[in-house]
């Protein structure tokens, strides 16, 4: 599977609320589609975080073969790099060069349009507000809006029609989404994850 993260640290993209509270977002998009598959909002995010973020986007959405980081404190810990050589994850854990953030053009894109959309638009009272408004934005972000890149379609529909998922050998359906539980039987692709932070 591959999918793309914006890491966390001093390359995570940096905000602040009303009350000049600062804060930070953990942003995880699909490398293959763009598709936005989380924004975590909190105040501090730790390598910890970070891996109960992965953690719960596996269960979501499979295993990737291999992370993509920059060199933020968060992805060089001990405990991220242990995590990823756990021999029941086995994720190769790279680093992009310092100072080259065109190695995460995806992710710097991403942040980009998500600065420019969410949080130069609005102000936040709260964190649950700027989460809120967070997950309404990944919707439409998915759904709605068309990608050049991607022929002038929404990350999802791309998915649906270009993305490859591997079945068992008994059932041919595919997912008509990816937001729906399911049995365990099917497993995504297995790519690469980027993991990156914006600034």
């Amino acid at each position: 599977m591959e999918y793309a993260c914006l890491p966390v640290g001093r390359d995570f993209m940096r905000d602040s609320l009303l009350q000049y509270q600062p804060f930070r977002a953990f942003n995880v998009i699909d490398d293959f589609n763009r598709e936005a598959l989380n924004i975590t909002i909190a105040k501090s995010i730790t390598s910890k975080r970070v891996i109960l973020e992965l953690e719960q986007l596996i269960q979501w959405r499979g295993k990737p073969k291999s992370i993509r980081v920059d060199n933020g404190p968060e992805f060089i810990s001990q405990s991220l790099r242990d995590w990823c050589e756990d021999p029941k994850r086995q994720i190769e854990l790279t680093f992009i060069q310092p100072g080259k953030p065109s190695q995460n053009g995806y992710i710097e894109r991403f942040n980009r349009t998500y600065r420019e959309d969410v949080l130069d638009r609005w102000l936040f009272e709260k964190l649950a507000d700027a989460q809120a408004e967070s997950n309404r934005w990944i919707w439409i972000y998915n759904n709605e809006r068309p990608h050049s890149s991607l022929n002038n379609i929404p990350p999802r529909e791309f998915l649906l029609k270009y993305g490859k998922l591997h079945l068992p050998a008994d059932q041919s359906h595919e997912f008509a989404t990816f937001q729906q539980d399911d049995d365990g039987d099917v497993q995504f692709e297995e790519k690469t994850i980027f993991l990156t932070v914006a600034k």
